[in-house]
């Protein structure tokens, strides 16, 4: 007798098993949207790299700081190149034309002396060829005065050319001395490190005597209150996505909240790791607070209809069927689609009553 009763009560749990799941389609909005995770930049970030190796003498920005462009934000210890730069400019003062004005004058007065040297044997020659021609002087002593005549004249070109000669390479040596203090003073700048817009300091990467190079970055800067969302976007959808399309937006940081962006640019490059492209977009409503480096996840919308017929997308079968609530299976026509709903163009009315296939 105890055990029919047993037997009786197990047919009577298995019999009331709960009923299948119903529902009815239903007049929403929807719209079809591409799914892309991403990070929060600010606008023009980016990494600050020094320009020479050295150790950092001095930082005068801290995180957070907001900066000129142009402000200065390191120095690297520069020493050996401040006694470079006065070497330079030494030596620029030492050949500039100034300092060799004496050289060029005592060059010039050579000049004067051979030309009137020049004169004077000229003179002499003449007189000399009109007393041989008269009679008056001998063979010799015209040739002796012809012979001065031409060494004079060769002593006032060979003046006149040691003079050139002179200024060129005086005024060769000042310009190369002050080409190369111009460079020694371009070098000395190469160890200031300085902002390349207006901004912020979002993170000051090293402190104070760490030893740093050009492969090192010392610093994140960017723009202070205009931000850019950076969305990887698979390569199977990347061909949906166009500027000016609406951008639905979720953080962790404001949990429950949606914000409004727009795309801005389609990367046209693969990331062939990845295999995903990258889409930047702007907030067209920026939250109160936004931090670079942020994650977030995006809802890229392609299409959106208003008033249109919906069912969740679990009550649509395969083959774009759906199950009457009487069991019959009707094929319907499907449009937008979104994480939840699917839209049904026709097959069904808004009356009809479908159930959850098991």
């Amino acid at each position: 007798m105890k055990y029919v009763f047993s037997v009786s009560l197990l047919f009577l749990v298995m019999s009331c098993g709960k009923d299948p799941e119903t529902v009815k389609p239903e007049i929403r909005d929807i719209s079809s949207s591409v799914y892309a995770s991403g990070t929060i930049k600010s606008k023009d970030q980016y990494q600050v790299y020094p320009l020479v190796s050295g150790i950092i003498q001095e930082i005068f920005v801290d995180d957070g700081d907001r900066v000129t462009k142009g402000q200065l934000l390191m120095r690297i210890d520069n020493r050996t190149q401040q006694l470079s730069k006065e070497n330079a400019a030494l030596l620029a003062s030492y050949n500039s034309v100034q300092e060799n004005e004496d050289r060029l004058n005592e060059a010039k007065d050579a000049i004067a002396l051979s030309k009137d040297k020049l004169k004077t044997d000229s003179l002499l020659y003449v007189r000399t060829k009109t007393l041989y021609n008269q009679g008056a002087a001998s063979g010799v002593e015209l040739e002796q005065r012809e012979l001065a005549f031409e060494s004079s004249r060769n002593a006032y070109q060979s003046a006149k050319t040691r003079y050139k000669d002179l200024k060129r390479q005086i005024d060769i040596n000042a310009k190369q001395s002050r080409n190369n203090l111009a460079i020694s003073a371009k070098t000395e700048e190469d160890f200031l490190i300085k902002s390349d817009l207006n901004g912020t300091i979002y993170s000051v990467l090293k402190e104070k005597g760490e030893l740093v190079s050009p492969q090192m970055p010392v610093a994140i800067v960017g723009a202070a209150d205009q931000f850019v969302l950076e969305m990887e976007v698979d390569e199977y959808d990347i061909a949906k996505i166009e500027r000016g399309q609406k951008v639905f937006v979720t953080m962790d940081s404001y949990k429950g909240q949606v914000f409004e962006a727009k795309v801005t640019k389609v990367n046209p490059i693969m990331n062939e790791r990845s295999k995903t492209f990258t889409v930047e977009a702007v907030f067209t409503k920026q939250p109160p607070k936004v931090f670079p480096n942020t994650s977030f996840e995006a809802s890229i919308v392609l299409q959106s209809k208003s008033k249109a017929l919906v069912i969740p997308k679990r009550y649509l079968l395969s083959g774009n069927q759906v199950m009457l609530a009487d069991g019959k299976k009707v094929s319907v026509k499907t449009g937008l689609r979104d994480y939840q709903f699917v839209e049904i163009i026709s097959g069904i009315t808004a009356s009809d009553k479908l159930m959850l296939q098991e």
